[in-house]
This record gives structure tokens, C-alpha cells and sequence, in this order.
């Protein structure tokens, strides 16, 4: 068992006697789209963990889906919280794992304005290694994406995390207007706009009016989707057990 919410006490216990490593996933609630469903993030990155757990062996504690996301609140259906609050709860997460012996806190990451949150975190946490690591982060995973998706992977609802959600859930029904790419966005804008670093919400809706930034969402495919989840989770867990060993 590889999930934490399904264990009893007892076999918490005697995994503690064999690894002090665990895996916390950690999302979003935001819209992504007319195409992605409102829990991509969170689920993408709970995904992609469980997927990394059974090949590492891992533990994985339940998702983190409730983190800043204010520049999406004009879309209905995004439940954004403060950076402080966000990283307060994901804090006090840590520190009562590492009280019980956790000393080896791996987060799994799926919203990018979620990684300057989890660094004060770790800055926080003394009494444990933290390790932060963005389940798109890694090179295979990124060449893949490239591959794929092109300068159409954008920067929000991006095909490749819908691709993981439609492969898992199932795709909706792509509405006519979705079919068409969305604005293209220049490098100077990824570059600057790196870590969610949008306006505010009303100007931010204004800009992108269907909640794509840049991304092509409708060249997602369940086909894709799987293709993509097997090579991210067999990264994240070489990346998991290099952790542990250091």
C-alpha cells in the first residue's frame, strides 16, 4: 500500500522501520480551461506520485489542493488561498511528519505558483530534508512535451497535464471555439510570467478569456496522457530514491 489515507496506524509504523521518506503531491483548485477540468493540478501530481510509489516503493500522504491561484478567481470555480496561508498549512504538514519520523519530505508539484510557497517551507522545516520537484521539471518528461506539443504547450492548461487528466478520467467534449489555438505567447512573456506571475484576476480574464494561456489544450489525447504519465512517474521515482540516498 503506497497511500497514506489507506493505511492504519500500525502499518505506518513498520514502513517508518525501513524509510523515513514520504511524498506529499501538491495542486491546485483553478480552472484550466474550456477543455481541462478544475482539479489538473492537484490530480495530475497525485497521479503521477501514486504512478512513482509503486516503483520506489514510496509513501504518499493525501494531496495539497487548497494554494494561491488569485489571478484566476474572475473564472468561477477556482478556490484560491494566500501564498502565507498555503505555506503555513504545508509547513505545519511537514514539521508533524518529521515529529513522527519522517525526516525525508519529497513534494510533488503541479502548480507553479505553489514553488516559492514550498521553498519558505523548507526553509522552515530544520528538523527534515525537503525536496521540491515539479512533475514537468525533468528532462525526459520535457523532451516529450517538446515533442508532442511544441511551442503549444504554453504556460496554463496545458495539453499535457489535460492529456493526464483525459487518459485517467476521460476528455470532454472539445467546444468549437477550443478547437483554434489560442494567442501565442512570445518568449519574453514565458519568461517573464515564469511561476504564475500573472495580474490581477479581472485583467488576467480580460487577457486570456477562455483560460488558456498560450496552450493548444484541445491536442491532448488519453493516448498521450498515458504515454506522458509513465515517463514522469518513472523520473520522479529515480529522482525520489537519489534523495534518499544522499
Amino acid at each position: 500500500m503506497s497511500r497514506l489515507e489507506l493505511m492504519t496506524w500500525t502499518e505506518v509504523d513498520t514502513y517508518l522501520k525501513r524509510s523515513d521518506g514520504i511524498m506529499i503531491p501538491v495542486g491546485s483548485t483553478e480552472q484550466h480551461g474550456p477543455i481541462g477540468i478544475i482539479g489538473t493540478d492537484s490530480l495530475v501530481a497525485q497521479l503521477v506520485a501514486w504512478r512513482a510509489a509503486k516503483i520506489c516503493g514510496a509513501l504518499v500522504a493525501p494531496t495539497i489542493g487548497y494554494t494561491p491561484a488569485p489571478f484566476n478567481e474572475s473564472f468561477p470555480g477556482t478556490i484560491s488561498v494566500s501564498s502565507a496561508q498555503f505555506s503555513n498549512l504545508a509547513a505545519e504538514i511537514a514539521l508533524c511528519l518529521a515529529r513522527q519520523g519522517f525526516r525525508s519530505i519529497y513534494f510533488v508539484n503541479g502548480h507553479g505558483a505553489n514553488v516559492a510557497g514550498l521553498r519558505r517551507v523548507r526553509g522552515s522545516v530544520k528538523n527534515a530534508r525537503i525536496r521540491i520537484r515539479s512533475w514537468w521539471e525533468f528532462e525526459e518528461i520535457s523532451k516529450l512535451r517538446k515533442r508532442l506539443y511544441g511551442k503549444w504547450e504554453g504556460m496554463h492548461a496545458t495539453p499535457s497535464e489535460i492529456a493526464i487528466t483525459q487518459h485517467v478520467y476521460g476528455s470532454k467534449l472539445v467546444p468549437l471555439e477550443a478547437r483554434q489555438p489560442p494567442k501565442l505567447l512570445s518568449k519574453a512573456y514565458i519568461l517573464a510570467h515564469a511561476g504564475d506571475r500573472h495580474g490581477p484576476a479581472d485583467q488576467h480574464r480580460r487577457e486570456f478569456p477562455d483560460g488558456r494561456v498560450g496552450s493548444h489544450s484541445a491536442l491532448a489525447s488519453p493516448e498521450h496522457g498515458k504515454q506522458l504519465l509513465s515517463v514522469a512517474a518513472a523520473e520522479l521515482a529515480r529522482d525520489y530514491l537519489r534523495f534518499l540516498r544522499k
